[in-house]
Formats: structure tokens, C-alpha cells, sequence
């Protein structure tokens, strides 16, 4: 039940932004969280504390405030009326590769990805931004600072245990496609359930409905070399979407494929994240940019510009249906 001075769902929301600081004043939940929130009015700098779940009000603009155990914080709503979770939330990150010269690919880097985005990283060769990714999905292990992803901490895992989370909670769509070249279409689509304990019989037929709705419906039964590139690259994004992951991270999905391939594929992640799946690229291309809803610029290891309180992200139907 909302608590008592809470707004109706009906009451407008006007996007601005606002960061709430919640402390919870529950045992299991003694750590600050961060809500970060967008509405018209903005609270005095410093936001007293909350309890639990509180309602906070200023102007006759009512702000439902939860924290969850972990310190993991998130905002009562929807895109459509203006609130924002965050998925991604990674602070002061920094990877050095060590050889005869060290190589800072990251200094200091902070990112944020709220729920249901579809958002670009881009920069030019060596920028940093592949890094980025494979350190956000825990590919690779950072040398300071910290990643939350879903709410988890990434470096207080294990390497079984962040192997397997990363298993069951994210998808991963390469630009060489990596399907294996002696199974069909359904079998490396069966994959991310099958290593998962999910049953066989189970799997394959999972497996043929996700090739379905990526348009690959007659194409179950095919090896990759009986594929085009376009058609390869649909099955891996629904490898990558078999299992419902949290989010999916795509390195230059688009980058082995022809002006039409890659426009399909593009518009085929975009459907999905229609759909409210989050979905994080690394490309070079402004024609892949464009379908997103914000763009992240990385140089020199540090983040250019396209933060999430600067630069809110799009509507995401709307921005694709202005470009059609």
C-alpha cells in the first residue's frame, strides 16, 4: 500500500533532475542508497533522510523513496512518467594493462544505465571503450573503483560465481557472430538454457520461439555457413536474448554486416528494447547511435560526455518513430 500523502497515478510528473540520498533506517539495509530521479521540483541540498519506504513532498510534488536491503536503490514509476532505475551504475572505475609500459585504459570512469535504456558507447580506436564494456559485463576485472550491475557488486564475486551470474543475468552479441559452425541455428541459440540446467526439451523449444520473433522462424534447422551475415548475427542476438537476460551488451553488433544487414539488426534490438530490455552498444558508427536513446562518448579513458543526469535518455519509441 503506497504510504499516506502519495501521489495518484494519475497526478502529472514534469522531467527535471533531482539525486535523492536514502538512508534506511532498517538493520538489513544500513548502507546509502542512490535514487536518482527526474521531477520538476528539486529538495535543498542536503535531502534529509528517509525511512523504508517515506514519501517526501515539496510544492505539492509528492516523491515515493524505497531502498531495498544491499543498499540497492530504486524509484517507484515507469519511463512513462518519468522515473528511473538504475541497472548500471559504475563509480570512479579504473583498468590499467601492464606490460613494458603501462597502459591506463580507464581513469577514473563513472557510468550509469537505467533500466529499459538502449544506450551507445562511442569513441575513436583506443578510447577505452571496449574496456569499458568488458569491465561493466565483468569480462574483465578492474584495478580500483566499483561496478554495480542489477545491484550486485561484481568484484565481491568469485570468478565461478561472477561466471555464473553472468551466465543467468546477461547476453552478449560479438561482431564475429561466435556461433559454433557445426550446430544449427536452435542448438546455439539452446546454448545460454542448456548451461544453465535448463532441459533439453525445454531449451529447444525456447530456442525456436526467440528464432521466431527475430524473423528466423524457417531457418531452425540451418548451420551458420547455410546463413548470410545478416541472418547470423539474428541469431546471435537471439542467443544473446534466449534466456532473458538483465541486460545485453553488444561489441560492434553491426560491424561485419552490409548498410541493409546491419539496419535490421538494428531495428530488430531496438524492437526488443520496445520491449523494455536493456541493451548497451559499443559501435563507431552514427548510424547505429542513431537508434539509441543516449550516447556515451569515452576518450582517453575517461567519460567525454552523455552522462545520465546531463543528458537524460530519449523516449525510446518516440525518438525511433521521429526517424521513420
Amino acid at each position: 500500500m503506497d504510504p499516506e500523502g502519495a501521489p495518484e497515478e494519475s497526478e502529472p510528473l514534469v522531467p527535471s533532475s533531482l539525486e535523492v540520498h536514502a538512508a534506511s533506517t532498517t538493520a538489513a539495509a544500513s548502507t546509502k542508497a542512490t535514487v536518482r530521479i527526474h521531477r520538476m521540483a528539486e529538495f535543498s541540498n542536503p535531502v534529509p533522510p528517509v525511512d523504508d519506504y517515506e514519501t517526501l513532498t515539496r510544492g505539492g510534488v509528492g516523491l515515493r523513496v524505497r531502498t531495498l536491503t544491499g543498499g540497492h536503490g530504486v524509484s517507484e514509476g515507469s519511463w512513462d512518467d518519468g522515473w528511473m532505475e538504475l541497472i548500471i551504475e559504475a563509480t570512479q572505475v579504473r583498468k590499467v594493462y601492464h606490460g613494458a609500459t603501462d597502459v591506463e585504459a580507464l581513469r577514473g570512469v563513472d557510468v550509469q544505465i537505467a533500466r529499459g535504456e538502449m544506450a551507445a558507447i562511442m569513441g575513436p580506436s583506443g578510447s577505452g571503450k571496449t574496456t569499458l564494456l568488458n569491465c561493466l559485463s565483468g569480462l574483465e576485472q578492474i584495478d580500483a573503483g566499483q561496478i554495480l550491475v542489477d545491484g550486485r557488486d561484481l568484484a565481491a564475486l568469485s570468478d565461478d560465481a561472477r561466471t555464473e551470474w553472468r551466465g543467468r543475468s546477461m547476453g552478449f552479441i560479438f561482431q564475429a557472430f561466435n556461433l559454433l559452425p557445426v550446430l544449427t541455428a536452435a542448438e546455439n541459440v539452446e546454448i545460454p538454457l542448456l548451461l544453465t540446467g535448463t532441459r533439453p526439451k525445454k531449451a529447444r523449444a525456447r530456442a525456436i520461439e526467440i528464432l521466431e520473433e527475430v524473423g528466423l522462424g524457417d531457418r531452425t534447422r540451418h548451420r551458420p555457413d547455410q546463413l548470410s551475415g545478416g541472418e547470423q548475427q539474428r541469431v546471435a542476438v537471439a542467443r544473446a536474448l534466449v534466456h532473458e537476460p538483465s541486460v545485453v551488451w553488444a561489441d560492434e553488433p553491426t560491424g561485419n554486416l552490409d548498410s541493409e544487414s546491419a539496419e535490421h539488426v538494428m531495428e530488430l534490438l531496438g524492437r526488443m528494447n520496445d520491449n523494455g530490455q536493456t541493451i548497451v552498444i559499443v559501435t563507431h558508427a552514427n548510424e547505429v547511435a542513431a537508434h539509441t536513446t543516449r550516447t556515451i562518448h569515452v576518450r582517453d579513458g575517461v567519460i567525454a560526455d552523455g552522462s545520465l543526469e546531463a543528458d537524460p535518455p530519449v523516449d525510446a519509441k518516440l525518438a525511433r518513430a521521429d526517424r521513420s
